[in-house]
C-alpha cells in the first residue's frame, strides 16, 4: 500500500525505489506507487515527467496531456478513485532515463520542500480544488499544441508540478504561483496556435 505523500522528496524517493534496476517502467506501476485515490500526487508525477528531459520525447506531452485531462475531469466529478483506460496504463518509459530524471530533481526537491507548509487553505480546499482542476484541464488541452513549440511542455510541467505540490502540501501560496505559471502557459499556447 502506498505511503501518504506529503512533499516532493517523498514522491521522488517512492518513484526511485520503483524504477531502480529496471529496463522499463509502466504508467500502471507509477500510479500504483502513488495510489489511485491520490489525485494531487498524480498531477505532481505528470508535472515532473513534463518538467524533466523526458518532455523532449515526441508524444510524451500529448500522452501526459491525456492523463492530466482524465485526472482533472475526475477531480471535477469528485470521484474517490482514479479510472484510466487500459491502453494508457500500458504506456511505458525507459526506466534508466526516468531514474536519472528523478535523481536530477532530488536537490531542487529538498529546497522546495523547505518552503512548503499549510497556508491560505481557501485556495487548496473545495472551491480552490475546483479551480485547480479547471486550470489543469486547460493545460491538458494545450499540451498537444506544445509539442510544436520547444520547451513549452516543460513550462506546462512546471505548472502541473506546482499545482500538485500545492494540493499535496495544502499550500495556497504555492497555488498562487501555479496560477501565474498557468497565465504564462496560456500565452505560449496562443503562440503555438498562431
Amino acid at each position: 500500500m502506498p505511503e501518504d505523500i506529503q512533499n516532493l522528496s517523498q514522491l521522488l524517493q517512492q518513484l526511485a525505489r520503483l524504477s531502480a534496476g529496471r529496463d522499463r517502467i509502466y504508467l500502471r506501476e507509477i500510479l500504483q506507487a502513488v495510489g489511485d485515490r491520490s489525485f494531487a500526487p498524480i498531477l505532481l508525477v505528470v508535472g515532473l515527467i513534463l518538467f524533466s528531459p523526458l518532455s523532449g520525447i515526441p508524444g510524451i506531452p500529448t500522452v501526459m496531456g491525456i492523463l492530466t485531462l482524465l485526472v482533472s475531469v475526475q477531480m471535477l466529478m469528485m470521484r474517490r478513485h482514479l479510472w484510466l483506460p487500459e491502453w494508457l496504463l500500458k504506456k511505458s518509459f525507459a526506466a534508466p532515463g526516468f531514474h536519472r530524471a528523478l535523481h536530477w530533481l532530488q536537490r531542487p526537491a529538498a529546497l522546495i520542500d523547505r518552503w512548503l507548509r499549510p497556508r491560505l487553505p481557501v485556495l487548496v480546499q473545495r472551491g480552490g480544488t475546483y479551480l485547480t482542476a479547471i486550470l489543469c484541464t486547460a493545460i491538458a488541452a494545450a499540451l498537444p499544441a506544445m509539442e510544436i513549440l520547444p520547451f513549452s511542455a516543460t513550462i506546462a510541467g512546471l505548472a502541473l508540478t506546482v499545482f500538485g505540490l500545492a494540493l499535496v502540501a495544502q499550500d495556497g501560496l504555492i497555488e498562487l504561483f501555479a496560477l501565474a505559471l498557468t497565465a504564462l502557459i496560456a500565452g505560449l499556447a496562443t503562440l503555438a496556435w498562431v
